[in-house]
């Protein structure tokens, strides 16, 4: 098998997997057959769930209401923060507008939020 095909072979390969952890440890050698076939099939599980389940990036109005969310902000004391309008704020979290580069920096510092996030890069 060079790679899983459909939900089937996906549900019995992580299972396999979840058989052979036990048997695997940090002592086990690479040559032990136990340890070949698990690196064999969690590669396959990790490409399968990789094209099947993946979650993507966050973009910055996600990052943006989790920081909210974790501060206990709501948007009026978020435009308080950032020194914008609440109607800004919900431009912003709406998407219909993006902050300025003045505004995303403010957003960086005072959110913790990485300036490639609120670059978009």
């Amino acid at each position: 098998m060079t790679k899983i095909e459909n939900e089937n072979q996906y549900d019995w390969a992580v299972a396999r997997v979840e058989q052979l952890l036990p048997l695997v440890n940090d002592d086990t050698p690479e040559t032990d057959p136990n340890y070949i076939e698990l690196v064999l099939l969690s590669n396959l599980v990790a490409d399968y769930s990789d094209e099947h389940y993946s979650v993507g990036e966050p973009t910055l109005i996600d990052i943006i209401k989790l920081r909210m969310y974790e501060m206990g902000l709501t948007q009026a004391s978020l435009a308080k923060l950032i020194g914008v309008s609440p109607s800004r704020v919900c431009d912003y979290l709406s998407g219909k507008s993006e902050p300025t580069l003045q505004v995303g920096r403010v957003i960086s510092r005072k959110l913790n939020i990485s300036p490639a996030i609120v670059l978009g890069v």
